[in-house]
């Protein structure tokens, strides 16, 4: 029998909607703040879904040269930067002794939309042969994990992820297999999406998974709330170092938490709704907890997947229920989407760094926005305030169209 090796978190980046960086992001999310507003990124005179969570104040230079910069789509610059983020975080040093033990998985759902987009209307006014000779590389989403690794010099496993709004914690969840199994001491892992384009808002306002609140921005995301009309888009990345115990320990690396169990399961029903009674929801939680080794009762922390779409958020509820039993009605949820939006292909990563920031602060963020309960989504949302909580053990969901579900479950790191 294989024994599994310990996987722990050193390090972390984020860019987010609502934070630019991991300590900016965390304050934000502990204090209510949220990173949505009117879309810049193009002119939605003619768009019924006008809002979004875009990353504000960011220069890709800080992490690529111009040149890399123009040929690469803006959610590879995300991955990069979140990604550097984290290995200075962790203060790994990635040389020819260690490289080939260093991987790279990362997830996006959508890729370069905004490349492909800009380069069909350049088809279309001058003809094929004025395409970008960059158009491919800039679209395929595995150029997230190829630029990490040239930046990096990371030799180790490297593919990318791709599973709707699970792809991030699919990367997550297979980084930390890599890393059990002794195929590499280290990886850089997460997701990033950049999708606020024309196309791809005025698709999912197509699909009625939008909310048009655009009154009010920042109250537009509501998950769990009574009102909830869909989900806003957000953009940016989160990053993660996972490491193998033994090798943290020996260079004395600061410790997040402990990666310890994953749950991935599919649907096979629909390709936008999940299966009824959240039965690959429920799978995807109990297979995640019987892989860590914890008990229902152990959970301390559920951040929710949370869309704040109307059947998504009831759905969620009744997952978390029929996985847990009444230790659901006991314990704390929130949805950070209420202050980032749904950062679709990224959300799994902004939103485990949340839950490891919570295990190391004793703080869970708030859900914003919760102002008239639903009868159909009854448990702990923790809402508009974030409340402090011992917390040891975390579950993470995400839920991707197409019948994907996640689940991680991360933990206090006891030595």
């Amino acid at each position: 029998m294989v024994t599994r090796r310990r996987v722990v978190v050193t390090g972390m980046g984020a860019l987010a909607p609502n934070g630019n960086n991991l300590s900016s992001f965390w304050d934000a999310l502990i204090n209510g703040q949220s990173g949505i507003g009117y879309i810049t990124r193009f002119d939605t005179s003619d768009h019924r879904a006008k809002i979004a969570g875009e990353v504000k104040n960011f220069d890709p230079r800080e992490v690529l040269h111009p040149k890399e910069v123009r040929t690469n789509d803006p959610f590879t610059h995300y991955a990069v930067y979140a990604a550097m983020q984290a290995v200075k975080d962790s203060g790994i040093v990635i040389d020819d002794e260690n490289a080939e033990r260093v991987g790279v998985i990362w997830g996006s759902g959508i890729g370069g939309i905004g490349t492909h987009e800009n380069q069909h209307e350049v088809m279309l006014e001058k003809g094929p042969r004025r395409i970008s000779p960059f158009l491919v590389p800039m679209m395929i989403i595995d150029m997230t994990s190829g630029m990490i690794s040239m930046k990096t010099g990371a030799k180790g496993p490297n593919y990318s992820t791709v599973s709707a709004c699970a792809s991030a914690s699919h990367a997550i969840g297979e980084a930390a297999r890599k890393i059990q199994y002794d195929e590499a001491d280290i990886m850089i892992t997460g997701g990033s999406e950049a999708a606020v384009t024309r196309t791809s808002v005025g698709g999912f306002a197509a699909a009625r998974a939008l909310s048009f609140r655009d009154c009010d921005p920042k109250t537009a995301s509501r998950p769990f709330d009574r009102d909830r009309d869909g989900f806003v888009m957000g953009e940016g990345a989160g990053g993660l170092v996972l490491e193998e115990l033994s090798h943290a320990i020996a260079r004395k690396a600061q410790i997040y938490g402990e990666f310890l169990g994953l749950g991935f399961t599919g649907d096979a029903y629909h390709q936008t709704a999940m299966a009824p009674e959240a039965e690959g929801g429920t799978r995807a939680v109990k297979i995640a907890l019987a892989d860590a080794e914890i008990d229902t009762k152990d959970i301390d922390y559920v951040n929710a997947h949370g869309t704040s779409t109307p059947m998504g958020d009831g759905q969620e509820t009744t997952a978390i229920k029929n996985a847990l039993g009444d230790h659901a009605f006991q314990i704390a949820l929130s949805s950070t989407k209420s202050m980032t939006g749904h950062l679709l292909g990224a959300a799994g990563a902004v939103e485990s760094i949340a839950c490891l920031m919570a295990i190391k602060h004793g703080i869970i963020p708030p859900t914003i926005n919760y102002e008239n309960p639903d009868p159909d989504c009854d448990l702990d949302y923790c809402p508009n305030e974030a409340r402090e909580l011992d917390v040891r053990y975390v579950l993470n969901n995400s839920f991707g169209f197409g019948g994907h579900n996640v689940a991680l479950v991360l933990g206090r790191f006891v030595g």
